[in-house]
């Protein structure tokens, strides 16, 4: 099996902390979101890895340092890693044949801005399996029209009319994904484009036309991170299945003077914590240092220094010095504001 991300876009509704940082590498609960996802995917699967394809952009914004990070991912997987570059913007289908090489067998897509908390069987009986959730609003999203005997038949970008509440949440499973590769191909070389950009769903819908099987696979959470609020929210959220599932949140090199650790929390190694309340669902990366603060619902990366804040929904980049009475904010790395 292999697993296949696409990640080379800029995520921009998440600035200012993905101006230094790329957003799949931003920490949630204590763990980049790319690795929370290709390791979650891989648990899910429940079978060995033989490679993870990552599709990165810009060298100058995904460097050497990303590179790094991505291969060791593979490896704790057992699994092969690669490296490819999508040169242009062109779409989620030119994305994925920007890794056109390791398009062959069984493998798993996952777009990686997005987190999930699943446990299936995937049916391998099918051609492909696309991973929905319910949702409230299905206009707002891509959903899947289903057949009488629960066969995906249609694919319909934020329908107007009702067809149906399951949206598409960005990750595929294809028995052979070098027949999507194929269909891609076609796509390419006829220039068939929306909006300006080569689309995964026109390669899918040239499957279905030659009566390939699609099938919905349903994930229990299904977690964003598009921008501040709901990247906020999803860690509160991850926080809380995290502290179910039995794992040590809270570092054994955490300094205390006076703090009140009101759990589920995310604190990293060598964190520094004086007169201060912490919690619930804050993560705080390495070496921060918190003095005579309140937070709670927060989202704090490494290298911090909070002091005299009371903090409710905020999200604080690397290497920050923040000190004041702000509660709701948002910080990118290397701000100082006293």
């Amino acid at each position: 099996m292999k697993i296949i991300v696409p990640m080379a876009g800029r995520g921009s509704r998440l600035r200012p902390h993905t101006l230094t940082v790329p957003k799949p590498l931003i920490p949630v609960a204590g763990k980049p979101i790319v690795h929370r996802l290709v390791s979650d995917i891989a648990k899910v699967l429940g079978e060995p890895i033989e490679e993870v394809a990552f599709i990165l952009g810009d060298p100058a914004f995904f460097g050497d340092d990303v590179v790094e990070s991505l291969m060791q991912l593979a490896e704790s997987l057992g699994a092969k890693g690669s490296i490819y570059r999508q040169d242009q913007p062109l779409g989620t289908g030119h994305a994925i044949m920007s890794a056109k090489e390791s398009l062959s067998g069984p493998a798993v897509i996952a777009y990686a801005d997005t987190l999930i908390r699943a446990d299936f069987d995937l049916d391998k009986s099918a051609d492909s399996v696309i991973w929905v959730k319910q949702v409230e609003h299905p206009e707002a999203y891509g959903v899947v029209k289903l057949s009488d005997s629960n066969e995906i038949v249609e694919l319909v970008e934020k329908p107007k009319e009702y067809v149906s509440d399951l949206a598409v949440i960005g990750i595929y499973y294809f028995k052979d994904v070098g027949v999507l590769k194929k269909e891609l191909q076609h796509i390419l070389d006829n220039d068939i484009t929306h909006g300006g950009e080569y689309q995964i769903n026109d390669g899918i819908k040239r499957m279905m036309e030659k009566g390939m099987k699609f099938v919905p696979g349903k994930v229990d959470e299904w977690m964003d991170c598009g921008n501040k609020n709901v990247t906020v929210e999803t860690n509160q959220r991850m926080l809380g299945f995290l502290e179910k599932d039995g794992e040590q949140l809270v570092s054994n090199s955490v300094k205390k003077d006076n703090a009140n650790i009101i759990e589920p929390c995310f604190i990293g190694e060598n964190v520094v914590i004086r007169n201060s309340t912490i919690g619930p669902f804050v993560s705080l990366g390495a070496n921060t240092m918190v003095e005579n603060t309140t937070i709670k619902n927060s989202l704090i990366q490494s290298n911090s220094k909070i002091t005299n804040a009371n903090l409710d929904n905020a999200m604080i980049g690397n290497h920050v010095v923040f000190d004041g009475k702000f509660e709701t904010i948002s910080i990118g790395d290397y701000s100082v504001l006293e």
